[in-house]
């Protein structure tokens, strides 16, 4: 049983997850067992899907990678494959530093893994994949790459340019997923924007969603990864018309500062930014916005970081993550800039800015006690049911929290709940 097992580990972003999926449907095809993130591997060859996107992600591909290739030392392990972001951009070097490694595959080339096991890629499987997640929710890639030249990014050089996949293809997924018991999609891509230029020589994202939107069976659509500058507007409608788009937006901002946009290559002002979220809250009510901000990015002065708190502090987002500048070869910001700001100072700048956005997210979270929501129910841990609501993604968001000792609720249905506490990050909810 063991030769005819294969672990997958998925490091990283949704979007390598996706591919994992899609890998896992066809080893399956080819008769393999396959294990995925398992605590304890339990086959005879390892496929490692990486991420190469910031330092802390590499260092533990790396750390991943290492483990296995001293398992395939001690002999516990036969063949040790590696795929991903990381193996895209560092396939040479990776090759010489690490021998124990079978082969390393680029980001795009993982379906050369199948043959080099001696089996056949099923060109009519390629919209197929094995879900990993809880199976009424699956992440949905509606693009590969980018166009966007920000300074301190590396994505562009890793995965190319922007790449739309076709409007059928995608739709055609989402019905073979929606037949599988998915009812909850989060469209994801490195820029969602950008959906359609490429192909059809203007932007159809909010085309998509509408489309998606009419499949019977999808209840929720959930949208991520959005760009500020040049945003398609007549998304605003099919969010506030479509009941099940749900009403939650999630938008990489960066900073605010003009002086720290320019640097960053954002191509979006101060003053846009700001009018892009009055719009958001104009044209969607209620909707509820994600954002990702950096701090110490090169030539980021205490004015410009005062700003950004400033920012945080009139905004309010509903949710927001923040990570410090880390400098990534081949990008403008290594070539261009000198990374002058102590790793000291960064994390300083990072605490006080996430310290602001927990005390908005804890009175945010307040203001919901009392209300009805609709909550879907993710799984059962402890003493209580876990779920989300429609303003909730899955792993990054607050969760509702129902005791389980007076119901019986079933994984994966929607049940209205009232709120009936709060905690920093989490809800307290009974079923109605």
């Amino acid at each position: 049983m063991r030769k005819k097992t294969i672990d997958i580990i998925t490091l990283g972003c949704s979007k390598n997850l996706v591919d994992s999926e899609h890998l896992i449907r066809q080893l399956e095809e080819a008769g393999y067992h396959v294990t995925h993130d398992a605590k304890r591997p339990k086959g005879q060859i390892a496929v490692i899907n990486t991420c190469g996107f910031i330092g802390d992600a590499k260092e533990e591909s790396i750390n991943m990678i290492l483990e296995f290739a001293q398992a395939k030392e001690e002999g516990t392990l036969e063949k040790l494959y590696v795929m991903g972001c990381l193996s895209e951009r560092y396939l040479k070097e990776l090759a010489i530093e690490i021998p124990q490694v079978d082969r390393f595959y680029g980001k795009f080339n993982w379906k050369e893994l199948l043959q080099d096991l001696g089996k056949a890629y099923h060109e009519e499987l390629h919209i197929e994949r094995t879900l990993t997640t809880p199976k009424h929710y699956a992440y949905l890639k509606i693009s590969e790459g980018c166009d966007r030249k920000c300074s301190y990014c590396a994505i562009p050089i890793i995965t190319g340019k922007h790449v739309s996949r076709p409007m059928e293809e995608i739709l055609d997924e989402v019905r073979y997923l929606v037949a599988r018991g998915v009812k909850e999609f989060q469209v994801i891509a490195q820029e969602l924007t950008y959906y359609g230029v490429d192909l059809y020589k203007k932007q159809r994202l909010p085309e998509l969603i509408e489309r998606i939107s009419e499949i019977p069976g999808v209840e929720w659509i959930r949208l991520h990864y959005a760009y500020p500058a040049h945003f398609p507007i007549d998304l605003f409608r099919v969010m506030r018309e479509r009941s099940n788009v749900c009403k939650y937006m999630d938008i990489a901002l960066q900073h605010i500062s003009d002086n720290m946009l320019e640097k960053m290559h954002r191509h979006v002002t101060k003053a846009e930014t700001y009018r892009l979220i009055e719009k958001f809250r104009e044209e969607v009510p209620g909707i509820h916005l994600r954002t990702t901000l950096m701090v110490g990015h090169p030539g980021e002065t205490e004015k410009d970081f005062e700003e950004l708190k400033e920012f945080v502090r009139k905004v309010r987002f509903d949710r927001m993550g923040a990570f410090a500048y880390s400098e990534e070869e081949g990008t403008y910001a290594a070539a261009n800039y000198e990374d002058t700001i102590p790793q000291e100072v960064k994390q300083i700048r990072l605490d006080e800015l996430m310290a602001i956005q927990q005390g908005i997210s804890a009175e945010l979270s307040a203001a919901k006690v009392g209300q009805k929501m609709k909550v879907i129910i993710d799984r059962l841990e402890g003493d209580y049911y876990v779920g989300r609501t429609e303003f909730d993604s899955p792993e990054v968001d607050p969760e509702v929290l129902i005791e389980c000792k007076d119901n019986t609720l079933l994984i994966g249905n929607f049940y209205q709940v009232e709120i009936i506490n709060s905690d920093d990050f989490d809800l307290f909810g009974r079923i109605i």
